[in-house]
């Protein structure tokens, strides 16, 4: 069973050219290893052969694993999110209550996540408590060394 995966149009395009270079790059080249490896004689004491040949048993489970979720990916209208409340792709600028500094993330899928680029995963503990709540709600979200209180203070997207 397959789950569903959820990206912007960015995401997507980054996954396809990325299952693009491990097909179309990486497979070749290890293919010319294995080629190579074979012309040194004999495989049972080859040590380049062995190596290539776990190279491209990780490549082509790495590449299925990408085209799986390639298969399962939709494409998020950001245009359809409704802005009176937290969803995916929400720009939301939070202050935190204990000690007032204010922050701002935008709420993606898990495979987009970068939290240098401000982007936190829906699944993240701050993400499932931001998720359905309003401008003036505040957030209770429990982390390993307690709970956390956010208030909401915009939400764009």
């Amino acid at each position: 069973m397959s789950d569903i995966s959820y990206y912007t149009e960015e995401g997507y395009k980054a996954l396809k050219d990325e299952v693009h270079h491990l097909v179309s790059v990486e497979r070749p080249k290890i293919s010319a290893q294995i080629g190579e490896a074979i012309d040194k004689g004999d495989l049972s004491e080859n040590a380049e052969y062995d190596a290539a040949k776990d190279a491209q048993g990780h490549l082509e489970a790495k590449i299925a694993k990408m085209e799986n979720l390639l298969a399962n990916a939709r494409i998020i209208d950001d245009s359809k999110i409704d802005n009176s409340k937290v969803f995916i792709l929400s720009i939301v600028k939070i202050r935190n209550q204990k000690n007032g500094s204010e922050v701002t993330y935008t709420l993606v899928a898990q495979n987009e996540a970068n939290l240098a680029e401000k982007k936190i995963s829906i699944d993240s503990p701050i993400g499932k408590g931001l998720l359905g709540k309003s401008v003036g709600d505040v957030a209770e979200i429990e982390i390993p060394a307690g709970v956390l209180l956010f208030e909401i203070l915009e939400i764009s997207r």
